[in-house]
């Protein structure tokens, strides 16, 4: 068994700022990414893959920035088995305290083939060299066969044993395309434990896909079998069908624990309110049916289930609500609570604001009180999500006007105001409400901005529930993002809209600013 086995702690490796944003239309501004690596710190996570330096400067910046602000785990970042790559990483993540290089080749014959066209020979000479020179670097060094799951078990036993020759200290084994299945991979794990040399020195990390639908299932056999490593994302985001969801695992070692007998650092009452940020950030709605973090996840409906509920919650529940950061109580908040009861609600919700945040919060939280006639926790949730949004200018929305009929084109009047408080109005026509509205917004903005896709999701219920909408438009030939909320759904687009009109502005500003302004990287 591996190093870590005869011990009963699980490291959780969170990528979701690495694999999960390489998800398509999952790109995260330096801001965003920043917000999701302090909460990942909160949720205590062991390690923070924060990125890929060697795939854009952007991708660099924002790995050093994370490595920089050392919220506290191990900041990692991926590199090929290259010198460029293996330099960027250390160069990128040696400011951390704790900070670790985690350098892949391919070592299937899939890929041997058709990718690197290199023979088993180069391959064991490329990961040799790659983890030496990463562990003349760092002390801390990862190494990744990628394709390990489609790998010749003894040409893999051959590879993880040059890597732990060479110094790595972690070996994870990656089901690169979700291809195994739960039985296959326990096997893979304990032929590695009974034929690789040094294995016991190292400890085994595990990277599951979900395209058959079994990243957790095999992460979990993986663990079984001696993995102390689980590679994982939030919400399960990642390339095609996702990674290891990092709630499903965590929570099911917890819940499992007469079973695994093991446990993880996780604090899982953060669980809730980190799932809901990134869903916000990266625009990846959690489904309704979605295991833990779902909405529906501890909802009942069915009589017979609401019966054995209300005589015991063990009866049809296997964890409670409030382990993973689930409040059960609603309607809390009206037009006529202070702010000392908003930023109680805020808190026990999972949500951390500090002075300022919370005054532009309880502000957005007064107006929606004037709309709705009930607020519930979501909307406060959204509020608390999206406050980053708020004001930040330099354009802020005054107010909006739409007129439409059926047999004639929409128009919309929007009201702006400058940096300077200043008010500017235009009136335009469109196709629809949220054409109209773009279009207005447009005329006094500057900014052109083709909408490629309009996502709606309601964050709470009734008729005046709160929308949630995420927009992807086109600039200059690249894509963004931006998110709005409201009551309204044509106001929640045109916030969305702003938000992205903003953020090029702010983005032309730095770059006027001086050749040392840092670059919002927000397209996809």
């Amino acid at each position: 068994m591996s190093g870590e086995t005869a011990n009963n702690r699980v490291r959780i490796f969170d990528t979701t700022l690495r694999d999960g944003e390489q998800a398509p239309g999952c790109s995260m501004s330096l801001r965003e990414k920043l917000r999701i690596a302090k909460a990942l710190a909160e949720l205590k996570v062991d390690v923070i893959e924060a990125g890929f330096p060697a795939a854009s400067p952007g991708d660099f910046e924002s790995v050093q920035a994370i490595a920089e602000a050392d919220f506290g785990p191990i900041i990692c970042g991926l590199a090929r088995c290259n010198p460029e790559d293996i330099e960027k990483v250390h160069a990128a993540v040696r400011s951390a305290a704790r900070h670790r290089i985690h350098v892949f080749v391919a070592t299937s014959a899939i890929h041997r083939e058709y990718k690197l066209r290199m023979a088993k020979e180069e391959i064991i000479k490329a990961a040799s060299s790659a983890v030496r020179m990463a562990r003349d670097l760092a002390e801390d060094v990862e190494f990744s066969p990628e394709d390990a799951s489609r790998t010749e078990l003894a040409f893999l036993a051959e590879v993880v044993s040059a890597a732990i020759e060479a110094g790595a200290t972690t070996i994870n084994i990656p089901d690169t395309v979700g291809y195994t299945v739960p039985a296959e991979f326990d096997l893979l794990f304990r032929y590695l434990n009974d034929h690789v040399p040094g294995i016991d020195g190292v400890t085994l990390s595990v990277h599951c896909h979900d395209d058959l639908g079994m990243a957790v299932a095999n992460s979990l056999a993986a663990v079984h079998a001696g993995a102390r490593q689980v590679e994982c994302t939030i919400n399960g985001i990642g390339e095609r069908a996702g990674n290891c969801s990092l709630e499903e695992v965590v929570m099911a070692i917890r819940t499992r624990g007469e079973f695994f007998k093991l446990e993880t650092g996780v604090d899982s009452t953060r669980l809730y309110p980190t799932s809901r940020l990134v869903s916000s950030i990266t625009g990846m709605h959690v489904p309704r049916n979605k295991a833990i973090v779902g909405e529906n996840a501890f909802a009942h409906e069915a009589g017979i289930h609401q019966h054995g509920m209300l005589q015991h919650s063990s009866t049809y529940e296997i964890m409670l609500p409030a382990d993973v950061g689930i409040k059960r109580s609603n309607l809390v908040l009206g037009k006529h609570s202070g702010r000392h009861a908003f930023r109680e609600r805020v808190r026990e919700l999972g949500f951390v604001l500090d002075e300022f945040e919370t005054n532009r919060a309880f502000q957005e939280f007064k107006k929606l009180a004037d709309k709705k006639k009930d607020i519930f926790d979501g909307d406060i949730e959204a509020l608390a999500m999206n406050i980053d949004n708020a004001s930040a200018g330099p354009w802020i929305m005054a107010s909006l006007a739409v007129q439409t009929q059926s047999d004639q084109p929409a128009s919309a009047t929007v009201v702006l105001l400058d940096e300077s408080g200043s008010k500017h109005t235009s009136t335009a026509s469109g196709d629809g409400p949220v054409a109209a509205a773009f279009q207005a917004i447009e005329q006094l903005t500057g900014i052109e901005l083709l909408l490629k896709n309009f996502e709606l999701h309601s964050s709470s219920m009734g008729e005046d529930a709160q929308g949630e909408v995420t927009v992807t438009v086109e600039h200059d030939g690249a894509s963004y993002r931006g998110r709005g909320t409201s009551v309204d759904i044509v106001e929640a687009g045109s916030q969305a809209c702003l938000e992205v009109t903003n953020r090029l502005l702010r983005r032309g500003q730095r770059a006027n600013s001086g050749p040392d302004a840092r670059i919002d990287q927000a397209r996809i």
